[in-house]
């Protein structure tokens, strides 16, 4: 599964990665290399982050089900069984 951002956050990671580049590497670097960059950390790794990411979730959503007995249950007032 590809990786689709959104204009907005596609410019946001561009520049966050000539940033990067002028601050750590010393090397400025323009939109077409930090835009390739991108590219290929999205389709290289990406995918791999996002099974990490929906791993996470589906432990996280288990976790929460297995625990929902513990968390929500209310126990019977048993009205009729007070004699």
């Amino acid at each position: 599964m590809a990786i689709k951002l959104n204009a907005e956050t596609r410019a946001r990671f561009i520049a966050s990665i000539k940033r990067y580049s002028a601050e750590s590497l010393d090397d400025e670097i323009g939109d077409l290399k930090a835009s390739l960059l991108l590219d290929f950390v999205l389709a290289e790794m990406g995918p791999t982050l996002y099974n990490q990411a929906v791993s996470n979730a589906q432990k996280r959503l288990q976790d929460a089900v297995l625990d929902l007995d513990g968390t929500y249950h209310v126990p019977d007032p048993g009205f009729w069984n007070k004699r």
